[in-house]
């Protein structure tokens, strides 16, 4: 069942129940206001027979009888008057009114309503002089009948007719509703993987639909800069593999090709060595890469940012031996001061690709300096080297892109972007500041915990 027959047949199970409801209420209140008006005429013709009988004296039974007989009453009448010991003082017409036990059961009350078969009765007490007297009026009201059954018949065609032109209408207005979300179906129908620059009309950007339209676009987006990176990653990372590996393959066919000295086979393998530690490290770093790009929770914990600082550092220095890092921190006498919220194997990943530029590019000592502020913890990662081209700053935190002055340097342009994604994970900002040929300042800012 598609949504526009389910949206019509929901709007009309409500519109059927609105008018059933609405009819049970017509129903009841036209019965209650009837039955009331028909009591109200059995109690006044009670009345005026007991005044009539009783209270006037020139009104005697006979006559009673002949007022009644020639005056209009109410359909199918009966009139029984009693003393107070239920004796026939006056009868007119009564049948069912006619069992004395009967009688004595209804005088329950000075007033009571009742209903014996297909008539309504009352009972009423008339007092004179110290004296009761037990009235008792019934008659069938046709005219209710007749009224009550023309109205079951107006509502029953009423609700027919109603139901039938909600099915019309809940449907044209429904398809109506729904022509938006089938113009969108359309759309994205269209759209694959060769059209991710395709958008979906976003209408007035107020309703559920255009909201639906513009997520959807936000998604898009996303996902053609995910494709985008995906393809350049493909790209880059065949390249920056395949080079090394066809080095490797022709130095080997060369060497291969006739009988070598032991010498050249040692330089060769020595070669072969340097360049499968590039691999590795270019395998290493794509492999961290993905994985911080990939969309999963990453554990997060209480992490001492000075201690995860100098795991890097050490790091670093024992692949560069003798070359200076130097870190600047004045302890605060509360240690909690140091503690923020992050994931210590991914920043340690992080810092070491920081310091190891630095000591690629730089010549001179690197300093590490910590600035402890009221909500925040700043690092400064300093050097004096080759810097970075202004114009450039702004894309060498994308994957596998360097800076012009830095091509005779070693290097696959992934550290910078692993950093970036690592920061971005843990909320922190990242901003770089530098000159060419007078070095780089990495500024990083912690939130901390609190």
């Amino acid at each position: 069942m598609n949504i526009k027959i389910r949206l019509s047949f929901q709007f009309t199970l409500i519109v059927t129940g609105i008018l059933l409801f609405f009819s049970i209420l017509v129903y009841y209140f036209s019965y209650t206001s009837q039955l009331g008006k028909f009591r109200e005429n059995l109690l006044d013709s009670a009345k005026n027979s007991a005044i009539l009988l009783i209270n006037v004296v020139e009104v005697d039974s006979t006559l009673l009888k002949k007022i009644h007989q020639s005056t209009i009453s109410l359909e199918n009448e009966e009139i029984a008057l009693t003393d107070s010991a239920y004796n026939m003082i006056y009868s007119n017409n009564i049948h069912l009114l006619s069992d004395k036990t009967m009688l004595a059961d209804l005088t329950s009350a000075d007033l009571k309503y009742f209903s014996i078969a297909d008539k309504d009765g009352v009972y009423y007490k008339h007092f004179f002089k110290n004296r009761t007297y037990n009235v008792f009026v019934m008659a069938c009201d046709k005219s209710r009948e007749g009224n009550l059954s023309e109205l079951k018949r107006i509502l029953f065609w009423s609700i027919l007719f109603s139901i039938w032109l909600s099915v019309l209408l809940s449907y044209f207005f429904s398809k109506k509703a729904i022509r938006p979300i089938s113009k969108i179906i359309k759309s994205v129908k269209e759209i694959n993987s060769l059209k991710l620059g395709t958008r979906l009309d976003e209408g007035d950007k107020k309703d559920e639909i255009a909201q639906l339209s513009i997520t959807f676009n936000e998604m898009l987006s996303n996902l053609e800069v995910a494709f985008k990176n995906q393809e350049d990653f493909v790209s880059n990372a065949s390249h920056e593999l395949r080079t090394p590996l066809s080095v490797m393959i022709s130095e080997s066919d060369y060497l291969l090709s006739r009988r070598r000295k032991e010498e050249e086979y040692i330089e060769h393998i020595s070669g072969t060595v340097n360049d499968l530690k590039k691999l590795n490290a270019l395998i290493n770093s794509l492999l961290e890469l993905a994985q911080v790009n990939r969309d999963i929770d990453i554990p997060f914990s209480t992490v001492r940012i000075d201690e995860t600082v100098f795991s890097a550092i050490n790091q670093v220095q024992a692949k560069y031996p003798g070359r200076k890092i130097i870190p600047k921190i004045q302890y605060p006498d509360n240690e909690n001061n140091l503690l923020i919220n992050g994931n210590s194997g991914l920043l340690v990943i992080a810092f070491k690709n920081l310091f190891d530029n630095a000591c690629k590019f730089s010549d001179d000592d690197i300093t590490t300096e910590f600035l402890i502020m009221d909500d925040y913890i700043k690092i400064n990662i300093s050097d004096k080297g080759v810097g970075i081209p202004s114009t450039e700053i702004n894309i060498i935190f994308k994957p596998f892109t360097r800076a012009s002055n830095v091509k005779f340097k070693s290097g696959f342009g992934i550290g910078l972007a692993l950093v970036s994604k690592i920061m971005e994970l843990h909320g922190a900002s990242l901003k770089v500041f530098s000159a060419e040929n007078q070095g780089t300042l990495f500024e990083i800012a912690f939130k901390k915990v609190k």
